[in-house]
């Protein structure tokens, strides 16, 4: 089960985190776990640059490591890059050193002040660690989650995901996996499509 809404009592819980971005003109902030890697990284750089959108990456460590060259593409094309973790660890099943230590070596690779903890779940006590470990570090969270990863949700559903829930100043979740790739594949030109028409522009995390 998840929430593609994220509702207000969990922002409110978690003040600390950034759930979305406050500013004034129309403008959505599009951000893309997992990567990167081959076939579908490029695919999502490509619609990106048919809309002159900017987004955020947040990078799996090992998944720089392995696919170099496509991580200095996503640089090149001028995105946010986000912090993910070496090896996508889950916060609540994670001893806190462990944690840390998987963040930093991460970090010696990324050089970002930005990091969104794999599947939205981190304790308060990694919380604390992290930003006292690096100052000035921004916990990513998101305001509406497409839902991508679901192999059991419909491409159109992901595309409704979206559309329906979307407003200015919102962080939209889609991954850049081969998992979730058929219904991303599917939604985000469709949704950068409407978006734009309706007037809006897309811009990285550069908080």
């Amino acid at each position: 089960m998840y929430l593609v809404k994220t509702p207000w009592l969990l922002k409110k819980l978690y003040p600390k985190l950034i759930w979305n971005v406050k500013q004034s003109s129309r403008c959505i902030y599009l951000t893309f776990d997992d990567g990167p890697i081959p076939i579908v990284t490029p695919f999502v750089l490509n619609i990106l640059k048919q809309y002159n959108a900017k987004a955020t990456f947040f990078c799996i460590g090992d998944n720089v490591r392995k696919h170099p060259d496509i991580f200095e593409e996503v640089k090149k094309d001028g995105h946010a890059i986000g912090n993910h973790t070496y090896n996508h660890l889950k916060g609540w099943k994670t001893e806190d050193n462990t944690y840390l230590e998987n963040f930093t070596k991460t970090d010696n690779l990324l050089h970002t002040d930005l990091f969104r903890p794999p599947y939205g779940r981190i304790k308060r006590s990694q919380v604390k660690l992290l930003k006292k470990a690096k100052p000035g570090l921004e916990i990513i969270m998101w305001t509406v989650l497409s839902g991508d990863f679901d192999i059991n949700l419909k491409p159109e559903k992901c595309l409704g995901n979206v559309l329906k829930n979307t407003s200015s100043g919102d962080i939209v979740l889609f991954h850049d996996s081969l998992k979730a790739y058929e219904r991303m594949e599917y939604a985000l030109p469709r949704a950068m499509e409407y978006w734009s028409k309706e007037g809006y522009e897309f811009k990285g995390l550069n908080i």
